[in-house]
C-alpha cells in the first residue's frame, strides 16, 4: 500500500483540459503553491498564443493565475518565479510586460536560457499562503 502524499494536486476546472503529460498543473503543499511550467498556449485550444514574447508573457502569466487560482492563491501570493526565456535578448520586453502585471516588492525571479520548442517563454512558480 502506498503512503499518502503530503501534498495535494489541484486541478484546473471542467472546461479546461487536462494536461497532455504527467504532470498535475499545480500542487500545495502545507501552505506553499507550486506551479508547473505554463506556456503561452490557449488553455481550451492549444493553440500558441502570441508572436511576440510581450504577447506571449502576458498569456503565460494569465494561464500561471489560473493554475494558482485552482489550488486557492493568486499572483500577490507568488514568492518565486523562474523564468525560461528561448531568447536571452527578450529579457528587457519580458522584463516590461512582467513589471505592468505584478507589482512591487516583486517576487525572487531566475531567469536562464532554453530551448522551448517554439514557444519565446515560460515561468513556474511558487506561492505562499497565510
Amino acid at each position: 500500500m502506498k503512503n499518502a502524499r503530503s501534498w495535494t494536486p489541484a486541478h484546473l476546472p471542467a472546461e479546461f483540459p487536462p494536461p497532455v503529460g504527467a504532470y498535475s498543473p499545480a500542487a500545495r503543499a502545507g501552505s506553499l503553491v507550486f506551479v508547473s511550467g505554463q506556456v503561452p498556449k490557449d488553455v481550451r485550444t492549444g493553440a500558441v498564443v502570441g508572436k511576440d514574447v510581450r504577447e506571449q508573457t502576458r498569456q503565460v502569466l494569465s494561464n500561471a493565475e489560473r493554475a494558482l487560482n485552482a489550488a486557492g492563491a493568486t499572483l500577490e501570493d507568488v514568492v518565486s518565479i523562474t523564468a525560461y526565456l528561448a531568447r536571452m535578448d527578450d529579457w528587457s520586453e519580458f522584463d516590461a510586460i512582467y513589471r505592468e502585471i505584478l507589482r512591487p516588492p516583486y517576487p525572487t525571479r531566475t531567469t536562464v536560457g532554453a530551448d522551448l520548442r517554439g514557444f519565446l517563454v515560460e515561468l513556474s512558480l511558487i506561492a505562499s499562503l497565510r
